[in-house]
């Protein structure tokens, strides 16, 4: 009934740019607040970047900020990705979560691959 599925990943070189886009079904993501996730091979999996309903707060992990960009779009049910000046480090698959605002649901996606090469 819910899904979230992530599109865009795939294999860049190192200084390339990526989207990643979230789209769900089942829920209305006017409702959430949305995260990006990602977990590289051996590691635990880390918060990546939030973004409130609105659009109106967004926060990044230290690692990302200044070529990440978390946004939404509430009409069309997506929330984004935009990743520039990739390196290796991250490499990864990234997921999508949603957290319920005026609901304690919560929804992960299955990911996307994202490989970062020299």
């Amino acid at each position: 009934q819910v899904q979230l599925v992530e599109s865009g990943g795939g294999l860049v070189q190192t200084g390339g740019s990526l989207r990643l886009s979230c789209a769900a079904s089942g829920i209305s993501l006017s409702n959430y607040s949305m995260r990006w996730y990602r977990q590289g091979p051996g590691k635990e999996r880390e918060l990546v970047a939030s973004v409130s309903r609105t659009d109106a707060d967004s926060n990044y992990a230290d690692s990302v900020k200044g070529r990440f960009t978390i946004s939404r779009d509430n009409a069309k049910n997506t929330v984004y990705l935009q990743m520039n000046s990739l390196k290796p480090e991250d490499t990864a698959v990234y997921y999508c979560r949603a957290l319920g605002i005026f609901t304690n649901g919560a929804y992960w996606g299955q990911g996307t691959q994202v490989t970062v090469s020299s």
